[in-house]
């Protein structure tokens, strides 16, 4: 039986309500990626070019601080890994989950929500940023998404039928 776990930000709490419905039809484990430094809706305001999260994605360096103990790669198979769409790819923080482990020889499957956005380069950016995954295409899943959807990706992707 394939081990899984679903890592997410979620910064309003869509992205957070599609990971819980994921791992609840995957029978996986949930992990939260939570920033050390909350954001604010000043720090979301994409109008804003000087707002927190404008200014992390013009730096691509940029690797914001992850709150608490990180889950342990080494216990799962595959890891979809969750997020919003920010200026067409995935936030700096999910860089820093990546980058944190080694997910050498996982498979790792990105999603993301959006409201119309595409993952873009997100996939291949967090492959860059480890090689040694295997990473399968990722999603984009709308806050509706259903039960059914969900089992059906899972078919897709061979890792079983969910729960």
């Amino acid at each position: 039986m394939t081990k899984i776990l679903v890592a997410y930000f979620s910064a309003t709490g869509t992205t957070a309500r599609v990971a819980h419905a994921l791992a609840e039809t995957a029978g996986a484990d949930l992990y939260a990626i939570t920033p050390a430094v909350p954001y604010t809706a000043a720090d979301l305001n994409w109008h804003d070019k000087k707002s927190r999260s404008s200014l992390e994605m013009a730096d691509a360096a940029s690797r914001p601080a992850i709150a608490g103990e990180l889950p342990d790669a080494a216990a799962y198979d595959a890891v979809f890994v969750g997020f919003p769409i920010w200026w067409y790819q995935a936030p700096r923080i999910i860089e820093t989950f990546i980058q944190a482990r080694d997910f050498s020889g996982k498979t790792l499957i990105p999603f993301a929500t959006s409201g119309g956005s595409p993952l873009g380069e997100s996939g291949a950016i967090l492959e860059k940023l480890c090689p040694g995954g295997r990473w399968l295409a990722g999603r984009r899943l709308n806050a509706g998404v259903t039960e059914r959807e969900l089992r059906d990706w899972l078919k897709q992707l061979g890792l079983g039928e969910g729960r």
